[in-house]
């Protein structure tokens, strides 16, 4: 399995791994060893494609049985132009399709024996490490975002049932996740679809809604009674976020947000048909501050959108200076097939597309670095990634991430002279020595 693009895709191919184990396969960890080979594809971008387009290759080159899925398997026509020996292409989610196609190209070799085949465990198989997971709540999303084809690559918000959600979330926190990471195209919007539809869950009944999943993922606990942190991503800031907010204060839910913003300028986002583009952002942001001081806001932003001028952007990063957001990524527009953004008329050329980028993370890297910088001296929670060997002094190293950074994405605490009994998944006290721009740097109390 070669698995591209986000996290939504990633848990994608953990569940059609699942599916296959199911059926008697097992997973190769090179080409040369396989049967077959399944690309999860991430179509989101012309670069993100081009991306799948080459992994295709290389399986292709390297193993010659080639299946692909996910989101650029709408575009069938295109990967079958470039490499038309595949196998079969299925579009994004399209599981038992995938599964099916891998039955056709190497039929599982089941004997009379077959109900001692190894079935997946509670949580299933897994392409994180064992103490953080993705938990996706819906697939989709219903907003037209002109610069985006999520709603035709992955189609309109389905919601899935909160107990169906909260059930998988108890089985991976019972099989050692120490970290919950809430995934979809738009989690704010979690249940809409289905009219905040009622289910029964430990003898009460709760509604399929942000608020709601929230609360009752505060309540699970490790098999060490401890509660795991629970991480949302992609919230859209509507009116009903603010009723998350005090679950953070109540140490339900971990102190981070991740929203979508993409711009500040009212034109910008008007042309973008962004959702939820509210003027009061700031003073809500302002607000949740003073109810969760150490709230960790993250976001991304786009430059360069079609008729974004020159005061469109200053306006955006005076919006930053306001805002103080603690993690911010950027992208420069880039026309994606499909999108309607694309016949927007003043596009901005390249040049300025990289300028407006270096001045924009140029900001956000010196707000990032000072907000660390007052982090020096504090002692945080901190979750183990990963354990190093002894040096020639005999000291071990290690990395971890706070609570106010997300796998992958965000960025890390380094620490030295760590115990030798310290494992992946460890949660430990840490106080902070050092800082750079994007990460911190300390000892374990």
């Amino acid at each position: 399995m070669v698995s591209l693009g986000c996290p939504k895709a990633l848990v994608d191919s953990e569940r059609i791994l699942t599916r296959l184990r199911a059926d008697g396969y097992a997973m190769s960890p090179d080409y040369e060893g396989a049967d077959v080979v399944v690309v999860n594809t991430c179509g989101f971008l012309d670069s993100a494609k081009e991306e799948s387009l080459e992994a295709i290759g290389e399986a292709i080159a390297e193993n010659g049985r080639v299946i692909v899925t996910g989101c650029m398997g709408d575009e069938a026509d295109v990967i079958r132009a470039r490499f038309p020996e595949v196998l079969a292409v299925t579009g994004a989610h399209q599981y038992e399709q995938v599964v099916e196609a891998v039955h056709e190209a190497a039929p599982p070799t089941q004997g009379p024996y077959v109900d001692l085949i190894p079935q997946p465990d509670e949580g299933g198989i897994k392409l994180t490490p064992r103490h953080y997971s993705y938990l996706k709540i819906s697939e989709g999303c219903n907003h037209s975002c002109a610069f985006c084809i999520i709603p035709q690559l992955r189609g309109k918000l389905a919601s899935r049932r909160i107990d169906a959600v909260l059930r998988e979330a108890e089985k991976l926190v019972a099989a050692g996740t120490k970290e919950l990471l809430v995934i979809s195209q738009d989690t704010s919007a979690y249940g809409v679809d289905i009219r905040h539809q009622e289910q029964m869950w430990k003898g009460h009944p709760v509604r399929a809604h942000m608020t709601d999943l929230a609360r009752e993922l505060g309540q699970l606990r490790t098999p060490q009674g401890e509660t795991p942190w629970v991480r949302m991503h992609y919230v859209y800031p509507y009116p009903h976020v603010d009723a998350v907010i005090p679950l953070m204060a109540e140490g339900l839910l971990t102190p981070y947000l991740d929203i979508p913003f993409q711009h500040a300028s009212p034109k910008v986002l008007k042309l973008m048909k962004r959702p939820a583009n509210e003027a009061k952002v700031l003073e809500r942001i302002k607000a949740w501050r003073e109810i969760v001081p150490d709230l960790t806001i993250r976001s991304s932003f786009v430059v360069g959108f079609p008729g974004e001028t020159e005061e469109d952007f200053e306006y955006l990063l005076d919006w930053l200076e306001h805002a103080q957001l603690d993690r911010v990524g950027a992208f420069r527009f880039e026309p994606v097939a499909g999108a309607a953004a694309n016949d927007l008329p003043d596009p901005v050329p390249e040049a300025i597309k990289e300028e407006r980028y270096a001045r924009i993370m140029e900001v956000t890297e010196r707000i990032s670095a000072a907000k660390l910088q007052a982090k020096i001296g504090r002692t945080l929670p901190v979750i183990i990634d990963e354990v190093g060997e002894a040096d020639e002094d005999g000291d071990i190293g290690a990395t971890g991430r706070s609570q106010a950074d997300a796998p992958e994405i965000d960025g890390a605490v380094y620490l030295r002279n760590v115990p030798d009994t310290l494992q992946p998944g460890d949660i430990v006290q840490v106080t902070v020595e050092d800082a750079d721009a994007h990460d911190l740097f300390g000892v374990i109390n």
